[in-house]
């Protein structure tokens, strides 16, 4: 098995595409150019579709007759990518057949060893569609709109952590030379004790097998599903799950009876977002004479910055990044000393960022570049 391969955190398949909202590729560039740097294989983007909002963009076509809701979310994911290709590595998602298949296999032997329990337990249901409200007060339906619901006790799927210990620790986060942001453990620590895994979606993993009727796998829990199973694809045994600390933070609990399965282990790498509206100017290429570098600092040095700063890049840093991606593009060696190069592969493996601000590394890791055309702009592999 290789050992730390990235993956990009599953992306909720949202109305947007890649060229409106860059930010939402930020995770996806970032496994990309990592995994390039390692010398390894295109892997799939992840993407999350078990959402409420999907169900109900479902349901309000006029065509939902005749175009199902996977074929519906597919065209959409390859949307996100036009006007180009899809991804070299293909597209994956939270309802393939490859992670329902795994996410049932660990859900039985979660409940064979009591780490999760299905309960019988008092929630309040739509009186029109049946939507699972949840165990808090009354409100309108987000799923319909109605305003009534009902009170009556369901068999849920639920993980008490009381026994479990800390869902997020300092090892669960991939990374050496930068503390992850201090309210990360916090918000993951303050999730409920009692977590309902258990969901009312018109699509997702299907926990019928399991006894639970109508009710498909927390997606918080799926998508860490979804990238071991392409994991277990390309035979990673480290895989991580590149990721925001708010996203990591609000997912943590749920996944963390999901992040172990066999020899693999979940972790999480965090990134910072990417202030993509400072970095679009096309007055900043022309002042810093760097238009040739625009698409290679957007597209690849950005999201590797962004792993650095965990808290964000700032917008007023954006012209002395680009700046030092300017002077190691031209400084960039025709073939790299193979110790800095190896030292570089060494640090891209354990999440050690702090090269991307030293411009002798910087302009190592431009040389280990290949051209390739890929989907998310110009992206290119180590050789």
């Amino acid at each position: 098995m290789n050992s730390v391969v990235y993956f990009n955190g599953p992306v909720q398949n949202g109305d947007f595409t890649f060229a409106q909202r860059p930010g939402k590729a930020a995770g996806v560039r970032l496994a990309e150019a990592l995994n390039a740097l390692l010398g390894l294989e295109p892997v799939p983007h992840l993407w999350n579709t078990v959402t409420l909002a999907g169900d109900l963009r479902h349901r309000r076509a006029a065509d939902r007759d005749t175009v199902g809701r996977r074929q519906r979310e597919q065209e959409a994911l390859v949307a996100k990518y036009a006007p180009g290709p899809a991804p070299r590595g293909g597209l994956r998602t939270d309802t393939d057949h490859q992670v329902s298949c795994l996410a049932l296999e660990m859900t039985k032997e979660l409940l064979a060893d009591g780490t999760l329990t299905v309960r019988e337990l008092p929630v309040r249901l739509c009186t029109r569609c049946g939507y699972l409200a949840g165990m808090g007060t009354a409100g309108h339906c987000r799923s319909c709109g109605h305003g009534d619901s009902q009170v009556t006790r369901r068999p849920l799927l639920v993980f008490d952590r009381t026994a479990h210990g800390p869902v997020l620790g300092q090892d669960d986060v991939h990374g050496t030379g930068a503390r992850p942001p201090s309210h990360l453990f916090t918000i993951a620590h303050h999730a409920p004790q009692l977590l309902v895994l258990s969901r009312t979606r018109d699509h997702g993993v299907d926990l019928a097998p399991l006894g639970l009727e109508g009710m498909v796998l927390d997606p918080r829990a799926g998508l860490h599903v979804a990238v071991l199973a392409a994991a277990r694809e390309v035979g990673a045994a480290w895989p991580v799950m590149t990721v925001t600390s708010n996203a990591a933070a609000n997912v943590a609990a749920y996944g963390a009876p999901f992040r172990r399965y066999g020899p693999m282990r979940l972790r999480y790498a965090l990134h910072g977002k990417i202030p993509y509206e400072s970095a679009a100017s096309d007055r900043l290429y022309e002042v810093h004479r760097a238009r040739a570098v625009k698409d290679l600092f957007t597209g690849w040095y950005l999201p590797l910055c962004a792993a650095r700063e965990r808290a964000g890049i700032s917008a007023v840093r954006i012209p002395a990044l680009l700046k030092l991606l300017r002077r190691a593009h031209l400084a960039r060696p025709v073939d790299p000393p193979g110790d800095l190069l190896t030292d570089l592969r060494h640090r891209a493996a354990t999440g050690d960022m702090r090269w991307v601000t030293d411009a002798r590394a910087l302009a190592c890791a431009l040389s280990a570049r290949e051209d390739t055309s890929g989907p998310m702009g110009p992206t290119r592999g180590a050789p």
